[in-house]
């Protein structure tokens, strides 16, 4: 299993490797607080926030442990959000999907069900993952309605797992996907997509 960085087309949105580029269209997607409320890296509210944001990312594409990307809204071919491949484990044959953000106006408007199925019929159709997980706040309800909508499964609470920027102890829902359970999710999504 090698990640490298590729662009991944859909017809709402295109998924390509994040660079530099996108910060000025980043940082205007960005700039609603209700963004970063669950997010790890804290309040991205200005573009040299962004600016950051994307060099720590593209860091850790160059360690190998990340595949970040840009989400494009193709009928205005701006950036509006962020998505990525995290924790990559050739050995395992395993990743994580997650860091994945839209703009306010962007959200729950199909473009997320598109972007999900593109990263993961990539991931088991053409990497050959056999697992793909998902992680998010245990009191971000939203995010997990989500995950289980387009068909991963609950595993488990881990307890206080992570200290969020600010000193805020975060209990993370961990979901998953298994090569076995992809035809139907594959089906699934493909319905979601279409029907925006």
């Amino acid at each position: 299993m090698k990640i490298e960085p590729i662009v991944l087309m859909g017809s709402q949105v295109c998924l390509v490797p994040l660079s530099r580029v996108h910060v000025a269209d980043l940082a205007i997607a960005g700039n609603q607080a209700s963004i970063w409320t669950y997010m790890r890296n804290g309040t991205v509210d200005s573009p040299e926030k962004m600016l950051d944001f994307v060099e720590d990312l593209l860091e850790l594409q160059a360690r190998g442990t990340d595949q970040p990307f840009a989400v494009i809204h193709l009928p205005t071919a701006k950036a509006i959000g962020m998505t990525r491949y995290i924790g990559i484990d050739p050995a395992n044959r395993s990743l994580e999907i997650g860091g994945t953000w839209y703009g306010v106006e962007y959200q729950r408007s199909g473009v997320n069900s598109e972007a999900k199925l593109l990263l993961l019929q990539h991931a088991f159709e053409t990497l050959g993952c056999i697992r793909v997980q998902f992680k998010t706040d245990l009191s971000n309800k939203c995010s997990q309605r989500a995950i289980e909508r387009i068909g991963a499964v609950r595993e488990g609470v881990l307890r206080d797992h992570i200290i969020l920027p600010g000193g805020t102890i975060r209990s993370s829902v961990f979901f998953s996907i298994l090569a076995a359970e992809w035809p139907a999710v594959k089906q699934r999504l493909t319905g979601l997509v279409r029907s925006y």
